[in-house]
Parts: structure tokens; C-alpha cells; sequence
């Protein structure tokens, strides 16, 4: 029993070796969120994929989210939240929980477990080095009794990507360091914004010129109408995907995150399963992978 487990350890290391010779040096943003933020487990088993893709030699990225985080701390101090569009009206009351949240307990948190796991990870917002500069975002309502005049709605210090300045992150980068990132930006007049992860990760990644961009959800990957995972698709496979309805609802944004990351020079986005243990590692090193792989051609 001794020498098979030994033999499927050693087939194991073959498998990923050609992955690892041609990722070596390259960068790879991943984008941690849903079930793999609150399952111990899953969140465990992160910190080691992390910490072995930085021994390895690939430098990763890791920018997360922390939505339910902010709503149990916003429901402890008796104040709810509403929703527009998938997105939390942020207040200044509000966007003090969201800086306390994502860029001290969950940000913290997470540098903690990749540390303890052997790595050197250091917590970072958008605030620090001037990294991520954000605007003010509008949304138009929906409901619009006149489409002259549509209604546009305000969601308070909700922002998206004005600009990136990647000068702190290369250079954690290019040593032993790991950057954990909050999305977190700061607008002109200085005020911050809170800005959707995905949207962040992908930013980051075009900017950084990302070998590989990995986001992580809580389904399998991108499903066809019977429910079987798809994978190996470009960029009009997607358009297809949407225009039929197979890609709807809450996975739209999603993939739209990641087709704009590939026209952006994203080489290779993957949207994997994060309720599997080491989902991360399974999709960079193996030939099956655990998600769906979307190509620039």
C-alpha cells in the first residue's frame, strides 16, 4: 500500500511538472471569495495552494471579497443593507464597516493563514501606494418610465476602477512576498470606495499583464443548459453563451470580468469550483482541472 501511494505521490509530480516549468516567473491574480472564505477547510487549503505556487516559482496575487462578512457586522450593529443591481448602497456609516471588514479582519485574516502555512504575506488596500484609484459609480434604474431620461441611481461610495498603479505590487512581487488585496480604492477628493472583486482581479491582472487570471464561485464553473460543465471557450463562445441565456443571472458579470481580462492581455481566465480542497492547485497543475477555462481566440 506504502509503495502505490508512493507511485501516485510521484505520478502526481510528473503531471504537474510541465505546468510548473511553464508558469515559472509568470504572474497569476487570483480572486478568492464564496464558500472558500468561511469554510475552514477550504480556507486552509488556499493558504497551501498559495504558499506552493510562490515556492514554485509563479508569483501570485490574491485579491478577496467579504460581502457576508460586511452584512454580519452591518446586522450586529442593527443596520441593514439594501441592493441594487447585486450591489451594497454604502454609506459613510457604511463603507466605515466595509474598510473594517475587508481591509482589517478578512484582509488580515487570510495574510495570517498563508503565513502560518509557510508563505510571506502582506496585506494591502487600494489606499496603499495610491494602488487603485476609483470613481464614483453610477447605474442607470431599470425602470425607466421615460428612456430620454433614465434615473440615475446612487449607491453612495460605491466605485470602480478609475486606474491602477502597480509600482507596490511589483515589487512585493518580485521578492518573497505574497499581496493579499482588499478592494479598496480612494477617489480624487480622497474619499474610498468599496469596488467589486472581480471586477478589481481583472484589473489587476490586465495591468500586471497576468499570465493567468483564477476566480473562484460557488458552482462547478460555466454550465450548459443541462447542467454539464463547459470549458475551452473564447470569447464568441461566451457572447453565444449569453445571448441563448445559458450564461445568466449572477454568472454574467462574472463572465463579463473575464472576457474583458482577456481583451485586455489576460492570457488565460479560469472560473473554478472554491468549495473543492485545493481547486487552485487542481486547475494550474493538472490536465483535467475543476473549472472552466476561457481562451483569447
Amino acid at each position: 500500500m506504502e509503495q502505490r501511494t508512493a507511485h501516485l505521490i510521484a505520478d502526481v509530480l510528473i503531471e504537474a511538472l510541465p505546468y510548473i516549468q511553464r508558469f515559472k516567473g509568470k504572474t497569476v491574480v487570483v480572486k478568492f471569495g464564496g464558500n472558500a472564505m468561511v469554510d475552514e477547510a477550504l480556507k486552509n487549503s488556499f493558504a497551501r495552494d498559495i504558499v506552493l505556487m510562490k515556492l514554485v516559482g509563479l508569483n501570485p496575487i490574491v485579491i478577496h471579497g467579504g460581502g457576508p462578512q460586511i452584512g454580519q457586522l452591518l446586522a450586529k450593529l442593527g443596520k441593514t443593507s439594501d441592493f441594487v443591481d447585486g450591489m451594497r448602497v454604502t454609506d459613510s456609516e457604511t463603507m466605515d464597516v466595509v474598510e473594517m471588514v475587508l481591509g482589517g479582519l478578512v484582509n488580515k485574516d487570510i495574510v495570517n493563514l498563508i503565513n502560518r502555512n509557510g508563505g510571506k504575506a502582506v496585506g494591502l488596500t487600494g489606499k496603499d501606494g495610491d494602488f487603485i484609484r476609483a470613481r464614483k459609480l453610477h447605474i442607470e434604474s431599470k425602470d425607466k418610465l421615460d428612456p430620454r431620461q433614465p434615473e440615475i441611481i446612487d449607491l453612495g461610495h460605491v466605485g470602480e476602477v478609475a486606474s491602477i498603479d502597480p509600482a507596490v505590487v511589483n515589487m512585493l512581487g518580485c521578492s518573497d512576498f505574497i499581496p493579499v488585496i482588499a478592494p479598496i480604492g480612494v477617489g480624487e477628493d480622497g474619499q474610498s470606495y468599496n469596488i467589486n472583486a472581480d471586477l478589481v482581479a481583472g484589473k489587476v491582472a490586465e495591468i500586471l499583464k497576468a499570465e493567468k487570471l483564477i476566480l473562484l464561485t460557488n458552482t462547478p464553473g460555466i454550465l450548459d443548459k443541462q447542467g454539464s460543465l463547459l470549458t475551452g471557450l473564447t470569447l464568441k463562445d461566451v457572447d453565444d453563451l449569453i445571448a441563448d441565456g445559458t450564461i445568466s443571472g449572477g454568472m454574467i458579470p462574472k463572465t463579463r470580468c473575464a472576457t474583458d481580462a482577456i481583451k485586455g492581455g489576460v492570457s488565460r481566465v479560469h472560473i473554478i469550483d472554491g468549495r473543492v480542497e485545493h481547486a487552485v492547485l487542481l486547475e494550474l497543475f493538472t490536465n483535467q482541472g475543476v473549472g472552466t477555462l476561457l481562451l483569447n481566440r
